[in-house]
């Protein structure tokens, strides 16, 4: 009688002999030397130019090891965080609600201005190429500028303030929303539209009802991330002469009143974490929302 396998053992997997599967597929296990090359070609550039970039910027170790110190000591005359005065400490706070106003204008301005702009860099909504890729390289014209040059441009044209700050935000997010909702439009599902069209509606019909509805929760989660986002870019370009509290941060470094830098700094961190917060509360809801 044949030998059976004995009841509850696991039975021995055969796997075929490596030498064989060789002789019989020689091209298959060969090396790629080709692919070997360049991939060793590759990191040998990005090392080069990691070195050559040390070498340029004249970064040393010495210099980082002499910089930790130095940093260190202006952590120690930064504490405790004071902001020198009671009136200190209003006007401070008044900066901190100018920054947050600047924000919310600034990605508010920039998310409507750039909601029509969506539709026509999509391709699923503006069959005329031409004018899909106009909108598409003018976005990428204004999301190619920083948020810092645009408002050093906007306080040439509008003097010093919050107003060019507003205005630097708004451009900048122009061009960031343009390409992420138009991402959005082309990724939403066809059925919808489709459903519309079916029964006798038009193409502005088909897009209000099929395509807007999706994309609103994506929309609303991509703004409410930006205005956290701008909060803390509301404050450098502050520094600049665009309003804000970052223009009494740049007043007190510049003055060395360290103790009032560092009461404004904690500040600004307390703001971004309760938008934080609460962005991040209404990001879950949008998407629950959605999924119910």
């Amino acid at each position: 009688m044949t030998a059976k396998t004995p009841p509850h053992t696991p039975r021995q997997r055969i796997y075929p002999d490596s030498s064989l599967l060789k002789e019989r597929f020689p091209t298959h296990f060969a090396p790629n030397w080709r692919k070997r090359a360049v991939v060793i070609g590759i990191i040998a550039s990005l090392v080069g130019l990691y070195g050559f970039g040390l070498t340029t910027l004249d970064i040393s170790l010495q210099k980082m090891i002499e910089g930790i110190g130095k940093f260190g000591w202006i952590i120690g005359v930064m504490l405790p965080p004071h902001p020198g005065s009671l009136s200190n400490a209003w006007v401070f706070m008044h900066g901190v609600v100018e920054t947050l106003a600047m924000a919310l204008l600034g990605t508010l301005g920039g998310a409507l201005l750039a909601f029509p702009f969506g539709f026509l860099a999509a391709k699923n909504v503006v069959g005329n190429k031409q004018v899909h890729v106009l909108t598409r390289r003018f976005l990428d014209i204004v999301r190619g500028v920083d948020t810092l040059i645009w408002a050093l441009i906007w306080i040439g044209v509008v003097g010093l303030g919050p107003f060019a700050g507003v205005l630097a935000i708004m451009t900048s997010d122009f061009g960031a929303f343009g390409k992420l909702f138009s991402e959005a439009i082309e990724s939403a599902d066809k059925k919808p539209v489709e459903g519309v069209l079916s029964t006798g509606g038009k193409k502005m019909e088909a897009v209000r009802f099929g395509i807007v509805p999706q994309i609103l929760p994506i929309i609303a989660s991509q703004v409410l991330y930006y205005f956290e986002s701008n909060t803390r870019s509301a404050t450098i370009i502050g520094i600049v002469g665009a309003g804000g509290i970052g223009l009494y941060l740049t007043e007190t470094i510049r003055t060395l009143e360290w103790q009032q830098a560092s009461f404004i700094v904690v500040l600004v961190l307390i703001t971004v974490a309760v938008i934080d917060f609460i962005s991040s509360k209404l990001r879950t809801a949008i998407i629950g929302a959605q999924a119910r």
